[in-house]
C-alpha cells in the first residue's frame, strides 16, 4: 500500500496506493464539504481529498445518494477519498448519535477508500488524567474498528488516530499500542489548537513523540494541518499527509496563503505570487468582484500555493536539501524558529533516517544548521577513528583543504604548552572550520566534508561550536599545535611552537584512501581493504582518485561526486573477510540466497538481520545466516525501515557470487 521512493531525514517521497489511484506523498487532502463544495480541487493539483462521513450520515438525501451512487460521485471526485468519522463534531458538541461500528459500517457502504474510527480528540493543555482517559477510549475504538472491519471482510483501509494531548509520553504510548492492531494509516490528531496558537514548539514534541513510535511502512497523517508555511517542518518530522479546509475558509475571509504566512486582501498592493490567479488579477480587481467569485479565486490561489510548496518539498527530499528548506521556511515567524530549534533536540532520531550521501551540498544557513544530523554523524565517526600522538590544527579556506596546504605552513602555537619535536608520521592534520568543526585533511574530499558551503563571517554560535569541538578533541592528543591564523581569529593567546619550521603536510594517496575507507566502513577497514600491490589510478582531467587496484584486479572505485568507495568483487570479499558479523551486512533468508547470488535486488521481507549502524545509501555486503558472502550493493533504506516493511526493495544489488566463486 505504501512505498518510499526518496528520503531526507524523516521526510520521504512515497507512493500511497488505493483502489482509486496512487498518490505521491507528501500530499495535501483538501477538505470537501459534501453539501457546499463548489470548487473542483482536482483542477488545482489535488490527487486525494477528505470529507466527513458523519455529515453525510446526518443528511438523508446525501445518505441515499452516497449509498446508491457511491461517495466519489456524491462529491464529484474520481480519485482516492478519505473520510473522517465525526470526531470533530464530537469534540465541538460533546456527543454524536452514531456508534463506532456504525460509522465504520457506513464508511464501507458508501465506498470510501480510507475510513477512520471514532477517536476522542483531546485538546492541548488538559490535565493528564483527562488526556489518558480519552486516549484509552480512542485505543479501544481503534481496535474495535479494525476487528469489525476484518470480521466483516471489508475492503476499506482504516486510520487509527494517535491522541494524548500535549503529553509526549502519552502520544508515544498511544502510538505503540495502536501499532499492535496494524492499521493502514496513522493520523496524529488534535493538533489544530497548537497551530492556531502558534505553539509550534509543542507541535514538534507531539509529532516526534508520535512518529518515532509508529511503523515506517505506514503513512502518517497530520490532521488539520493545511497551511503551506508549516509543510516543510512537518514533512521533515515524518508526516506524509495533510488535510485542511483552510483554503476555502481563509478565502471566505479574504485571506491569501503564502509560505511566509497569511495576508489580507485589504492590505495588498501587489499579488503575492505568480500563480494563475495572481498573474491574471490585481488586488483591486479582486476587491471589486462579487463575493462568490472572489472567494473561488482566492481559494484557487490558496490551493495553487499549497500544492506548489509540496512539489518543492518533494524535490528537496530528492535532492537532499529538505533541512535547508525547513530552516528557510521557519525564519518567517519566531514561533516557527522555536520549532526548528526544538527539532534539533531530536537529532539522534533524525540521524538514523538521514541517508549517508546526498546529491546536493550541505548549506549552512544559520546556527540551527549546527543541529543537523550530518554534523553529529561526522563527529561521532571522528571520535571512533584511530588517532595519532599529536594534532595540528589549520584554518579553513578553499576546498579541498589539502590541495592548498602544501610546503611550509607558517607559524604555529601550542595549546598544551609542550614543546615536543614535530613528527609527521605521528601527527593528525585537521582543519577547524564551519560547519563540521574538525575536518581531517585525509578526509577532506569525502562527503559531506567537501560538499558544503558556509559564510565567511562566523556567528557567535559557530565560534562557540568550534571552540567546544577543539576543546573536546584536544583531550585525545598528547600535543595540540595550532596555526597562528587560527589562534589569532579566535583570540587564543598561546606560546609559539618552536618547531614551526618543521611542520609540513605531505599528501599521501595510500594514507588517504585508507582513511576514507575507515570513515565509510569502520575503523581499521582501510588497512585490510587496501593491501597488496596497490595501484591508484587518477582522473587525467581532475587529478582525483578514481580506481584502486591490487595489481591488475580492481578493489574499489571512488565516486567522483562524493569520494565514497564503490566496491568490486575483490573489495566485497575483503570487507567480508575482515569484519565481524553483522558489521556492514544485510543478512537474507536462505530461501532467496540464489536470487542474491544472481545479482537480483533484495526485498525487505527476506531480510532476517542487519547491521544497526547501516544508513540508507550505504555500500554493504549481503550474506546468509551462516555468514556466507552472497552479493554486495547499495542499501536503500535504514535498518528500522527494512525490518518494518513487508514489501519493496531493501538493497540494490550490484553483483552476486556464485557458489563456486
Amino acid at each position: 500500500m505504501f512505498e518510499i521512493k526518496a528520503k531526507d531525514n524523516r521526510g520521504r517521497v512515497g507512493l500511497l496506493k488505493t483502489p482509486h489511484g496512487t498518490v505521491k506523498t507528501p500530499a495535501l487532502m483538501p477538505v470537501i464539504h459534501p453539501r457546499k463544495q463548489t470548487i473542483d480541487v482536482s483542477k488545482y493539483g489535488a490527487d486525494i481529498v477528505i470529507t466527513n462521513a458523519y455529515l453525510i450520515y446526518k443528511d438523508q438525501k446525501l445518505t441515499e445518494k452516497a449509498l446508491n451512487e457511491g461517495l466519489h460521485k456524491l462529491i464529484n471526485f474520481p480519485g482516492p477519498v478519505m473520510t473522517d468519522s465525526g470526531s470533530f463534531q464530537l469534540s465541538v458538541y460533546g456527543d454524536i448519535d452514531i456508534t463506532n461500528t456504525e460509522v465504520i459500517d457506513f464508511q464501507e457502504k458508501i465506498g470510501t477508500d480510507i475510513g477512520t474510527s471514532l477517536d476522542i480528540p483531546t485538546a492541548p493543555y488538559v490535565d493528564k488524567e483527562k488526556a489518558q482517559e480519552d486516549m484509552e477510549i480512542t485505543i479501544q475504538r481503534a481496535k474495535e474498528a479494525i476487528d469489525y472491519r476484518n470480521a466483516n471482510d471489508m475492503k476499506m483501509k482504516l486510520n487509527s488516530v494517535v491522541q494524548g494531548s500535549t503529553f509526549p509520553d502519552l502520544r508515544s504510548e498511544c502510538a505503540d499500542r495502536l501499532t499492535e492492531f496494524d492499521a493502514d494509516l496513522y493520523p496524529i490528531g488534535a493538533v489544530v489548537p497548537l497551530m492556531e496558537g502558534y505553539d509550534y514548539k509543542s507541535l514538534v514534541d507531539v509529532v516526534m513523540a508520535s512518529v518515532s513510535h509508529l511503523p515506517d511502512s505506514k503513512p502518517r497523517h497530520l490532521m488539520g494541518a493545511g497551511h503551506p508555511m508549516v509543510f516543510a517542518l512537518c514533512v521533515a518530522m515524518g508526516c506524509d499527509l495533510f488535510d485542511s479546509a483552510a483554503y476555502i475558509l481563509y478565502a471566505e475571509d479574504d485571506r491569501l496563503m503564502t509560505t511566509r504566512g497569511t495576508v489580507k486582501l485589504e492590505n495588498l498592493t501587489e499579488m503575492p505570487c505568480s500563480c494563475e490567479v495572481c498573474s491574471k488579477y490585481t488586488p483591486e480587481d479582486l476587491r471589486k468582484m462579487p463575493k462568490k467569485e472572489r472567494v473561488e479565486l482566492i481559494a484557487a490561489h490558496n490551493l495553487y500555493v499549497s500544492f506548489a510548496e509540496l512539489r518543492l518539498i518533494r524535490q528537496a527530499i530528492s535532492e537532499g536539501t529538505l533541512m535547508e528548506l525547513v530552516e528557510e521556511r521557519c525564519r518567517v515567524h519566531p514561533a516557527l524558529l522555536d520549532a526548528v530549534r526544538q527539532l534539533g533536540k531530536y537529532q539522534d532520531d533524525l540521524e538514523v533516517y538521514n541517508p549517508s550521501v546526498k546529491k546536493s551540498a550541505f548549506f549552512y544557513t544559520g546556527p540551527e544548521s549546527l543541529q543537523r544530523s550530518e554534523i553529529q554523524r561526522h563527529l561521532n565517526k571522528l571520535r571512533r577513528m584511530d588517532k595519532k600522538k599529536d594534532l595540528v590544527i589549520l584554518g579553513g579556506g578553499r576546498k579541498p583543504y589539502s590541495k592548498y596546504y602544501q610546503g611550509r605552513l607558517g607559524r604555529f602555537h601550542t595549546l598544551t604548552g609542550t614543546q615536543e619535536p614535530f613528527q609527521s608520521d605521528d601527527t593528525d592534520f585537521m582543519v577547524l572550520d564551519i560547519p563540521f568543526g574538525l575536518t581531517p585533511l585525509d578526509l577532506d574530499e569525502a562527503y559531506p566534508l567537501a560538499q558544503n558551503v558556509a559564510p565567511k563571517i562566523l556567528d557567535d554560535d559557530s565560534i562557540e561550536f568550534l571552540i567546544n569541538t577543539l576543546a573536546e578533541f584536544s583531550e585525545y592528543y598528547n600535543q595540540i599545535i595550532i596555526h597562528s591564523r587560527v589562534a589569532r581569529e579566535y583570540g587564543l593567546e598561546l606560546p609559539e611552537y618552536e618547531h614551526s619550521h618543521d611542520i609540513r603536510f605531505k599528501k599521501d594517496d595510500t594514507r588517504k584512501i585508507k582513511a576514507i575507507a575507515d570513515y565509510q566502513f569502520g575503523t581499521g577497514i582501510g588497512e585490510k581493504l587496501f593491501t597488496g600491490d596497490l595501484n591508484i589510478e587518477k582522473s587525467k582531467k581532475t587529478g582525483k582518485i578514481r580506481h584502486i587496484y591490487d595489481g591488475e584486479e580492481i578493489i574499489a572505485n571512488m565516486r567522483a561526486s562524493d569520494a565514497n568507495f564503490v566496491l568490486s568483487d575483490l573489495g566485497a570479499k575483503r570487507l567480508h573477510q575482515n569484519t565481524e558479523y553483522p558489521n556492514n551486512r544485510v543478512v537474507v533468508d536462505s530461501s532467496v540466497e540464489d536470487f542474491a547470488r544472481d545479482g537480483k535486488s533484495v526485498f525487505c521481507k527476506f531480510v532476517v538481520d542487519i547491521d544497526e549502524n547501516i544508513r540508507a545509501l550505504d555500500e554493504i555486503i549481503i550474506t546468509n545466516p551462516n555468514d556466507e558472502l552472497l552479493a554486495y550493493g547499495k542499501v536503500l533504506l535504514n535498518p528500522k525501515e527494512i525490518k518494518d516493511f513487508k514489501s519493496g526493495q531493501a538493497v540494490k544489488v550490484r553483483n552476486g557470487f556464485k557458489k563456486d566463486e
